[in-house]
C-alpha cells in the first residue's frame, strides 16, 4: 500500500467513524475506547489469518510425534497470541445488527483475554452497549462494517499508523482534555530526531506515557534506520500512566505496533515501579504542566526528585492553613529533576515543558543552575505556538545528555529558536512537516560534527527535485518549488556544510563570557541568546523618522472618527431607549 492509498484509507475510516458518533449514547471522551478496540479486534483478526496456514502446517507436522504440540501454543510461538472464533471478525460482522452485537463483541474481547493473559483488563468491553441506542440498534453494526474495509493484507505497520491516526484525531475532537493522553506526533517525530535512539539491549522510560506515542515513535525511527528486527526486538519501553483508560490505549498501541515493553497503571509522583534512578538510556516525555498539588513531604527524600533539588514555597504556612500539608509550589522542576536523574552515565533525554520553566525564580532557579554547572542539558527549542491540542502558547523542548558532562562542550548548550518553523493545519493547529523535522533536527547534527548527515539531506532533497513536477495539484505530491526551497533554506543557514550560530534560528551559547548563560543569570530562553532578524527595509533615518510621523498622524485621524462613532452610537441608543 503506497503513502497516498494509506492516507486515503485513514482518511476514509476516520470520516465513516465520526459520522456515526453523533448516533452514540457516550460521551465524547468515551467514543474513543470502543472504536481503538475494534481496531485492534481487526488486527487481530488478519494477522491470525496470515499465520493459520503455518499454525495448521505445523500442527499437522509434529501430531503424533515427541514435539507434539496444542494449536494453541503453536499459534502463541507463531503469531504471538491465539484468537478464539468467536473472536473472528467475520463471526462478529455477520452477525444480525441487533443489540446482541454489543454482547458478542464484549464476549470476543473476554475471551481474547482469558486465551492470552498478557491482554487481561486491556481490552474494552463494556462500552459497547453503548453504541446500539434503542433508536438505532444497527449502529454497531455500521461501525463494524466500516473496519471491515481495512484490506486482508494489512501489515502491522499500516495497524499501527492507523491506531495512531485515530489517536491524534480523537485527541483534536476533545480538545483541552485529548492533550492529556496524545501528543502531536510531529513534534515526538522530531524529539526522536534530535535523541537518535539507538538499537539493541535499551531501556527506555517514559514516566507520564499517555497513550505510548512516544515508544511507537522511537520504535519506528530505529525501524527507519535499518535496525534489525532482532536490535529492535532487544529495546525495551517501560511506562507509568495514572489514568486506567489510557494505560489500556497505551497497551494496546504498544502491541499494535510490535513494541515490547510493559505499562504500568501508577502515579509518577508518588510511585516508583522500575527502580528509575540511573537505570536507563533514555527518558521521553511530555508531562502535565504546572501541577501544584504535590505533598511536599512524600517526594523531599526521593533520589529522584531531591538530586538537585526539591522546589519550596518562599513563605512558610500561616496559622490559618498550618494544618495543611505543604506541597510543591510547581512540579515542572519535579519532573525536570527526575528526567535527569533516572538516566544512566551516558542517557540521553528528551521532555516538552512549558516556556514558563525557562526562567523560573526561587528554588527553581537553584535547580536549574545546578542542571547547567553540572552539563547535563544539551539543547533547548522553543516551539511554536498552537502545536498542542492542550495549549496553545508555546512549548520548550528540553534535552540532556549525560555523555556532554565528559566532552568539550560540558559548558555550552545549543538553543534553537523553532517559533517561526511551522505549517499550519487549519486556523488552530500547527505541525511541522516531515521536511521540517528534518531540516530542525540537521542543526544538531552539524552541531555535534555529523557533517555527512547534512551533505546527505541536500542530495536526498535535490533526488526529490529531479522527480517532481513542476506543478502540482496533488497535497501529497510536492511541486519542483517546494523542494528547491527546502535545499535554499539549508544552504542560506548553512552555506558551507558545517554548523554556526545563525541569528533567529540557533546558538550554541557558552557559560561564561558576555552574553552568555551566567550573564543572562542561567536563564534556558532560546530567545534570549538565539535573537531576532531584522530585516532592512531600505530607509534612511529621516525617511524612518517621516514615516512614523505619517503613521502617527493617520492613527490621531482613525481615533478622532472612532471617537465620533462611539458619540453617535451612543446617540442612537438614547433616542432609541426613549431616553
Amino acid at each position: 500500500m503506497t503513502d497516498k492509498e494509506l492516507k486515503k484509507l485513514k482518511d476514509n475510516l476516520w470520516h465513516a467513524a465520526d459520522v456515526l458518533r453523533a448516533g452514540a449514547h457516550l460521551a465524547a471522551n468515551k467514543y474513543g475506547q470502543p472504536i481503538l478496540g475494534l481496531i485492534f479486534l481487526r488486527y487481530a483478526d488478519i494477522l491470525f489469518k496470515q499465520h493459520m496456514e503455518d499454525i495448521n502446517a505445523e500442527f499437522e507436522k509434529c501430531k503424533g510425534t515427541r514435539m507434539e504440540k496444542s494449536l494453541k501454543e503453536i499459534a502463541i510461538e507463531k503469531c504471538g497470541f491465539v484468537l478464539p472464533e468467536c473472536a473472528y471478525y467475520d463471526f462478529i460482522n455477520n452477525a444480525p445488527d441487533d443489540a446482541k452485537k454489543a454482547v458478542l463483541v464484549r464476549k470476543a474481547m473476554e475471551a481474547i483475554e482469558k486465551e492470552n493473559p498478557k491482554l487481561e483488563g486491556v481490552l474494552p468491553k463494556e462500552v459497547y452497549g453503548g453504541l446500539v441506542p434503542e433508536e438505532e440498534p444497527e449502529l454497531l453494526s455500521k461501525i463494524v462494517r466500516i473496519f471491515k474495509d481495512i484490506p486482508e493484507n494489512s501489515t502491522l505497520d499500516i495497524f499501527g499508523e492507523i491506531y495512531e491516526y485515530f489517536l491524534g484525531n480523537f485527541a483534536l475532537a476533545e480538545g483541552k482534555d485529548g492533550g492529556t493522553f496524545y501528543t502531536p506526533a510531529t513534534i515526538v517525530r522530531y524529539m526522536v530526531e534530535v535523541l537518535n535512539p539507538e538499537p539493541g539491549d535499551k531501556k527506555f522510560l517514559d514516566p507520564a506515557c499517555g497513550s505510548g506515542g512516544m515508544f511507537v515513535q522511537a520504535a519506528r525511527y530505529m525501524h527507519a534506520h535499518n535496525a534489525s528486527k532482532a536490535e529492535q526486538m532487544k529495546f525495551r519501553c517501560y511506562g507509568v500512566e495514572k489514568e486506567p483508560d489510557t494505560v489500556k490505549l497505551a497497551k494496546m498501541n504498544l502491541l499494535l505496533n510490535n513494541v515490547r515493553g510493559e505499562i504500568t497503571e501508577a502515579n509518577s509522583f508518588y510511585s516508583d515501579p522500575y527502580n528509575a534512578v540511573g537505570q536507563f538510556d533514555y527518558v521521553m516525555a511530555n508531562p502535565p504542566f504546572n501541577v501544584d498539588e504535590v505533598v511536599f513531604d512524600k517526594v523531599k527524600d526521593d533520589a529522584r526528585f531531591n538530586t538537585y533539588g526539591v522546589p519550596r514555597n518562599k513563605s512558610k504556612s500561616t496559622k490559618k492553613d498550618s494544618d495543611k500539608k505543604e506541597t510543591v509550589p510547581n512540579a515542572n522542576y519535579l519532573w525536570i529533576g527526575y528526567f535527569a536523574t533516572a538516566l544512566n552515565e551516558t542517557g540521553k533525554a528528551a521532555l516538552v515543558m512549558a516556556n514558563s520553566a525557562s526562567d523560573a525564580g526561587g528554588s527553581e532557579y537553584e535547580i536549574r543552575k545546578k542542571l547547567i554547572e553540572e552539563g547535563v542539558i544539551s539543547q533547548m527549542v522553543t516551539l511554536p505556538s498552537n502545536m498542542f491540542s492542550s495549549v496553545t502558547l508555546p512549548a520548550t523542548l528540553w534535552f540532556f545528555d549525560k555523555q556532554k558532562c565528559h566532552t568539550d562542550k560540558k559548558d555550552k548548550i545549543l538553543f534553537i529558536d523553532a517559533r517561526n518553523v511551522f505549517t499550519q493545519v487549519d486556523r488552530a493547529h500547527r505541525k511541522f512537516s516531515d521536511e521540517q523535522i528534518k531540516n530542525l533536527g540537521i542543526i544538531t547534527k552539524l552541531y555535534n560534527g555529523d557533517e555527512q548527515a547534512f551533505v546527505n539531506l541536500i542530495e536526498e532533497y535535490k533526488a526529490n527535485l529531479e522527480k517532481a513536477p513542476e506543478v502540482s495539484d496533488d497535497k501529497e505530491i510536492m511541486p519542483k518549488s517546494y523542494w528547491q526551497t527546502q535545499i535554499d533554506w539549508l544552504n542560506e543557514r548553512f552555506p558551507e556544510g558545517k554548523y554556526h550560530d545563525v541569528i533567529g534560528l540557533c546558538k550554541a551559547a557558552k557559560l561564561d563570557g558576555e552574553d552568555g548563560i551566567i550573564d543572562q543569570d542561567y536563564s534556558l530562553n532560546a530567545g534570549r541568546y538565539v535573537g531576532v532578524v531584522i530585516e532592512d527595509d531600505g530607509m534612511t533615518a529621516e525617511e524612518f523618522k517621516a514615516e512614523m510621523l505619517s503613521l502617527n498622524s493617520e492613527l490621531e485621524k482613525l481615533n478622532g472618527e472612532a471617537r465620533e462613532i462611539e458619540a453617535l452610537i451612543a446617540n442612537n441608543l438614547k433616542e432609541l431607549l426613549g431616553e
